[in-house]
């Protein structure tokens, strides 16, 4: 680790609490706000263990939605939320997993389910309640005008952008 990354985790640590509130509090926002949702369940955290709550994380059931986790995350895109696809792609379609068992996606059916389901929403300290709220708002109108949307994005080619990152 560079000495510039140690003095950043160390002066990080000093605020560790702070952040564990804040980020507890969004996950509490976003799992009110998005509780009646159809097609969305939050994952939850075991609040008698000490944990950061640095993800929130969300899996789309695309049949009770109306709409796929990637289209949700186009549109989220599009509309400045920042969302990540959740450990996507598995690591066994990665190199070199991917080369030494071409097989293993067969093996790992759970592993392939989710990660086509999953959606990790913005929290942390940069993000605030106002901002919560109106990304639950416009996930609530992308599931109650899905169909509409859906039509829309098929007309779209290419929304992927390359810069994302490893979404």
């Amino acid at each position: 680790m560079s000495e510039v990354s140690a003095a950043m985790g160390l002066t990080s640590l000093e605020s560790l609490e702070e952040f564990v509130t804040v980020n507890y509090r969004n996950y509490k926002e976003y799992q009110q706000q998005l509780a009646d949702v159809p097609g969305i369940s939050l994952s939850t955290f075991d609040e008698d263990e000490k944990c950061n709550y640095q993800y929130v994380i969300l899996e789309i059931d695309e049949d009770a939605m109306g709409i796929t986790r990637d289209q949700l995350d186009d549109i989220l895109w599009a509309e400045n939320v920042l969302t990540r696809r959740y450990f996507y792609p598995g690591c066994h379609q990665m190199e070199p997993y991917r080369t030494d068992d071409p097989q293993a996606g067969l093996r790992l059916s759970q592993t392939e389910r989710l990660g086509k389901r999953v959606l990790c929403l913005p929290t942390g300290s940069a993000v605030t309640s106002t901002e919560i709220s109106a990304i639950c708002a416009l996930i609530e109108f992308i599931v109650e005008h899905a169909e509409a949307l859906k039509e829309r994005l098929s007309m779209k080619t290419n929304l992927r952008h390359p810069w994302r990152g490893c979404s």
